[in-house]
């Protein structure tokens, strides 16, 4: 928890995102208190890319979804063996050179069959020997269906550079129905079976996105409790024995981060009272883009009494009428310099915004560690270099 005095040095600061290491670590220790001990847990690095060395050895795997995301665990010396290689695209050339230069451990995905056989061609040119998770569509642009999946297992000989390790299912995100999540355990459940049955192929891993939810807004009631005890006995319950692997993103990361950002005008008119925060839109996103529609966790800095007389719309410092961040706070007499701090942001918020419209600078980041430290991960950065065209170095196509 950040105290007074570093609420206070933090307004020359803002805006900018902290993420508490403490809580973050707490919150994967309640995770797996509260799911099978043969669950391992592979982070999603989409959700917050500045926390991976922090989860490198909290977290049995890494999942990475873009050449981005790679560069970024490869400069932090992450266990190659940690890797679950995914993605809907998987360029050609970045990949067929990183398996020719031996660089094959951990877990490679398969989201089609034109990419199964990338790997295999790759795999094969370079004389290696690739693990692969065929993926398991669940009716969208990702993975394939099962009729290809079952071919892919029914050909497995012509994959002789690739091992097939298992399958890998995910659908969705922000899931409080829990008859859904049983009711895609049992159909993965049954295509597992259906595929020893049939072409004697047992999976060694079953991958898994849950979907868990995240209580973003005041409105929302989830006992997660309840609904991981369930999770776990659906887990149980399945005819799979293998190794079940759990990706999770938000369901990690949301809770130990905040996002700070300061009153730096306020004004009155005949719709109301408006504070304008030097922050906005572009870099606070919770989940569906919902922001000013619902109350999210908010807190005000110095710490005053909510107003039931005294209601104000937070807006950002972006031109636009959209930029609302909270409508019909409760709050009394705020004031310029005030600090806002929006709690459960740390996921995806920091990559998820509009971060370059209007060429507002990038916040800074920073971690608090666990003895109370703050330490800046990144700088302020001014995205006009990104933004302005660069004549004097362009060249024809």
């Amino acid at each position: 928890m950040l105290n007074d005095s570093q609420l206070t040095a933090l307004k020359g600061h803002t805006p900018a995102y902290v993420f508490e290491i403490a809580a973050l670590k707490e919150r994967v220790l309640f995770l797996r208190s509260m799911l099978p001990k043969r669950v391992r847990l592979c982070y999603a690095v989409k959700a917050n890319p500045f926390l991976v060395r922090e989860l490198h050895d909290l977290v049995d795997c890494l999942e990475i979804c873009s050449p981005g995301e790679l560069r970024i665990c490869d400069s932090l010396g992450s266990d190659h063996e940690k890797y679950v290689l995914s993605g809907v695209y998987k360029d050609p050339a970045l990949f067929s050179a990183r398996i020719r230069q031996g660089d094959t451990a951990g877990v490679f995905t398969a989201e089609s069959l034109s990419q199964l056989q990338l790997l295999q061609d790759a795999s094969s040119a370079a004389g290696v020997c690739l693990k692969v998770l065929l993926r398991l569509t669940s009716g969208n642009q990702f993975g394939m269906s099962k009729e290809d999946v079952e071919s892919a297992v029914a050909n497995m000989a012509s994959y002789d550079a690739l091992s097939f390790d298992g399958i890998q299912f995910f659908s969705g995100t922000q899931k409080t129905s829990f008859r859904k999540v049983k009711r895609e355990l049992e159909s993965v459940d049954f295509f597992l079976k259906k595929l020893y049955d049939t072409y004697n192929y047992k999976a060694h891993t079953l991958e898994f996105g849950p979907g868990f939810a995240v209580s973003y807004f005041e409105s929302e009631s989830y006992d997660e409790e309840e609904f991981l005890a369930r999770f776990s006995e659906a887990l149980g319950a399945m005819e799979f024995d293998g190794q079940v692997t759990l990706e999770m993103g938000r369901a990690i990361t949301a809770s130990c981060g905040s996002y700070l950002t300061k009153v730096v005008d306020t004004k009155s008119n005949q719709s109301g009272n408006f504070a304008i925060v030097d922050g906005g839109m572009h870099q606070l996103v919770y989940y569906g883009q919902v922001m000013a529609m619902k109350h999210p966790h908010v807190t005000l800095f110095p710490a005053r009494e909510a107003s039931s007389d005294q209601y104000w719309t937070i807006c950002g410092s972006l031109c636009t009428i959209n930029d609302l961040l909270v409508k019909q706070l409760p709050a009394k007499d705020l004031q310029t310099g005030d600090l806002l701090i929006f709690e459960k942001t740390g996921a995806y918020c920091m990559t998820e915004g509009i971060a370059l419209f209007l060429t507002r600078d990038l916040p800074e980041i920073l971690l608090q560690e666990e003895d109370g430290h703050l330490k800046v991960v990144r700088r302020r950065f001014e995205t006009s270099t990104l933004n302005c065209p660069d004549y004097e170095h362009c060249e024809e196509l």
